[in-house]
């Protein structure tokens, strides 16, 4: 009886600490947001569009992997999200909008950056840019 309770005992704790360090949907985005404003940025500069800001919802995780980064642990996170852009005089849906980020966990476990691969890398191994989400 006691090792089935030593067992158990175990088995929440284990569990309470492996699920402490899975980043949660509204880490996940915060992510997409910090994605988004870069690339709001270039469409207003390219296009001269004025957008009043954006809404997410209905996020949807379909796929966590995890992954070591830079020697630190990381999370390939897929999905997908409702989009609103909201322009001044309309809004622009997108719906089921499919995302992928890359968040990584900080050496002290508090925080976590988005990893964004950079494009023009020639490298084997790809750069990673770093973003830290607030």
């Amino acid at each position: 009886m006691a090792r089935l309770i030593l067992t158990a005992i175990l088995l929440l704790l284990l569990t309470a600490c492996s699920n402490g360090f899975l980043p949660t949907s509204q880490l996940v985005q915060k992510a997409i947001a910090i994605q988004l404003e870069q690339t709001q940025q270039q469409l207003e500069g390219q296009l001269n569009l004025d957008f009043s800001g954006f809404e997410i919802n209905r996020l949807k995780i379909t796929q966590e992997k995890s992954l070591t980064i830079q020697n630190l642990l990381a999370y390939r996170i897929r999905g997908t999200y409702n989009l609103v852009f909201k322009l001044p005089e309309r809004k622009l849906a997108e719906p089921q909008k499919p995302f992928e980020v890359y968040l990584q966990l900080q050496k002290e476990g508090k925080t976590w950056r988005l990893l964004l691969p950079q494009k023009d890398s020639k490298d084997s191994q790809p750069v990673w840019r770093s973003y830290l989400i607030q």
